[in-house]
């Protein structure tokens, strides 16, 4: 990965160990996890998430990557990107971002220059991305970020203590350049 991506309001970059207490405190917000694969999230997660990402391996087949969304003035860690290199053509993407920081359109610049850059730069061919059927806002992101709904698989997951609903969304290079040029 290139060192960072720029937006006008944030820094695209890997994670510093700086910026875990952050990451556990916005993890831990019950509001944050209410959609997310964790109940509870604590300090000793985040440091083995950390000792675990080896961005070396950057664009390796196979491996996810969280990318931190910083504040460019501060650097501090507003919220992150999970990337997933499926395999050398196909992406999934994922996205958390602290409750003081939605609504303000941070995700949207965060999240379309992340797009703009496997596109663009790693010639990607195809951006997946997954979402709980109730996750009205990342639905919403989503649309408006250009992705098209491909599929909803009902009661596929149990998730949490029950069953519940995916939406499977994705983009293909051809559609993110038409929608560029449009």
């Amino acid at each position: 990965m290139k060192s960072k991506i720029m937006t006008q309001r944030t820094c695209i970059r890997a994670f510093e160990h700086d910026d875990l207490v952050l990451f556990t405190e916005y993890r831990a917000d019950p509001f944050i996890a209410k959609y997310q694969s964790w109940t509870d999230y604590n300090f000793e997660q985040a440091q083995s998430l950390f000792a675990a990402m080896d961005y070396n391996a950057f664009g390796m087949p196979g491996l996810w990557f969280q990318l931190a969304i910083a504040d460019k003035q501060t650097q501090l860690i507003m919220g992150d990107i999970a990337l997933h290199f499926i395999d050398n053509e196909q992406m999934e993407i994922g996205f958390t971002l602290a409750q003081q920081y939605q609504q303000q359109g941070i995700a949207f610049e965060a999240l379309s220059a992340v797009i703009d850059y496997l596109f663009i730069e790693l010639n990607k061919h195809r951006i997946i991305a997954t979402t709980d059927a109730e996750n009205i806002p990342s639905m919403a992101l989503l649309n408006k970020l250009g992705f098209r709904k491909e599929g909803h698989f009902y009661k596929n997951i149990f998730f949490k203590g029950q069953w519940g609903d995916e939406c499977v969304f994705a983009m293909l290079k051809d559609e993110y350049s038409s929608n560029a040029n449009s």
